[in-house]
């Protein structure tokens, strides 16, 4: 998923969430906002996304290349060995525990 620019607030529009962030809780009217209750086609951690860090980093080259074969015309396999690293940081704070 690319990362895409967003439009920039107007000033009425930041007035308005300036006025809603003033507000308490229940003060706000969401009467017209139906409750969701049904919650099996949400998807977790959809919109989140976390802060990267360029760096150098030197990686064996048969591991760099089988991450490319294994991707799309090589393309998404750094994502791909971030998602692996992640994972193993994962298992080890499992075992950790």
């Amino acid at each position: 998923m690319k990362k895409g620019a967003s439009r920039r607030l107007t000033p009425s529009q930041q007035a308005q969430l300036d006025k809603l962030a003033a507000m308490k809780d229940e003060d706000i009217d969401t009467r017209d906002i139906p409750e969701v209750t049904d919650w099996r086609g949400a998807k977790r951690g959809l919109f989140y996304r976390p802060i990267k860090r360029q760096l150098t980093l030197r990686i064996d080259a048969d591991v760099v290349d089988w991450f490319r074969r294994h991707s799309p015309n090589g393309q998404g396999y750094q994502t791909k060995m971030n998602l692996a690293l992640r994972e193993y940081v994962q298992q080890r704070k499992v075992k950790s525990a």
